[in-house]
């Protein structure tokens, strides 16, 4: 944005001690929407107080992040893909993210597991070589939750560093699932989360079917480990839950969105970050299920 009196006497305004003042002129700033941003990161540069510095910082992550919410709705109000909702979920801790480089990489996937897919193969062997391309060949891991470090929750990281947890891995599996036309879905096992082939011939032959009778198997994202039914009747009984049908629901994009957000949140949990953890639950209630 060209630099004219007012943004420059503004720019000048963001040191002020009262803080009245710096909030009116933090408002007046973000009103000029992102393409102040630059003027602001070149300020940024010439000022050598930290203090300064992390205010002119705070300025352009509100100033993402109202885009980034703009964006959010737009996807809800569309019903979007999960795809593109985890990449404006991984935008919010990389602005800058060049979606093209995850296209790229996904689709280097697909071709490769589309590749070895034939219409003769069985729901498991479909699954054994989607497996064996995504945990063998392209060398991707699954690693336990863990909140210290929000990378291992997006999608671009994932992809970028082949290190996922349960959510980042299973979004991305069921991304793939989807363009390979594999009736994969997230579920709601509690404490968990796993994924679930689904018969899709029950559609015609039982519509009343409920939903565990669908399910043929199941698929930890974080190794691609195929568990039975029995497997999954002796997990409830480990955990002492009664297993319901709500458990075994396909979760939509909008709660796997949800889920995510929720659970990145809890990476921001420190009093410098309180407020992100704040902005990422105030995303997740905008999605009302």
């Amino acid at each position: 944005m060209q630099e004219n009196n007012e943004i420059k006497a503004l720019l000048h305004l963001i040191d002020d001690p009262d803080e009245d003042v710096f909030n009116s002129v933090s408002d007046k700033i973000v009103s000029f929407g992102k393409d102040i941003i630059p003027n602001l990161e070149h300020f940024w540069d010439s000022v050598k107080t930290e203090e300064v510095q992390e205010r002119i910082e705070q300025l352009i992550h509100k100033l993402h992040f109202r885009d980034l919410n703009h964006e959010f709705q737009e996807w809800l109000n569309s019903n979007g893909s999960l795809l593109s909702g985890s990449l404006i979920v991984a935008k919010y801790h990389h602005p800058d993210i060049q979606a093209h480089v995850v296209l790229q990489e996904i689709e280097k996937l697909r071709r490769n597991i589309w590749l070895e897919l034939n219409n003769y193969l069985t729901p498991m062997e479909k699954i054994s070589i989607l497996n064996s391309i995504f945990y063998n060949y392209a060398k991707h891991n699954g690693v336990e939750v863990n909140y210290d470090n929000p990378d291992l929750f997006l999608i671009n990281k994932t992809l970028e560093t082949k290190n996922g947890n349960a959510i980042s891995n299973g979004i991305l599996y069921l991304i793939l699932c989807d363009l390979l036309d594999i009736p994969v879905s997230a579920i709601h096992i509690p404490q968990q989360f796993i994924l679930a082939y689904f018969d899709d011939h029950f559609d015609f032959l039982d519509p009343n079917a409920l939903p565990a009778q669908k399910i043929s198997f199941y698929i930890d994202p974080i190794s691609g480990q195929m568990y039975s039914t029995k497997d999954v009747e002796s997990y409830f009984n480990r955990i002492s839950i009664k297993p319901s049908s709500s458990y075994f629901k396909q979760m939509s994009n909008k709660m796997i969105i949800k889920t995510l957000l929720i659970e990145l949140s809890k990476c921001f949990d420190d009093e410098n970050n309180k407020y992100k953890m704040e902005e990422l639950i105030s995303l997740s209630e905008l999605i009302v299920l």
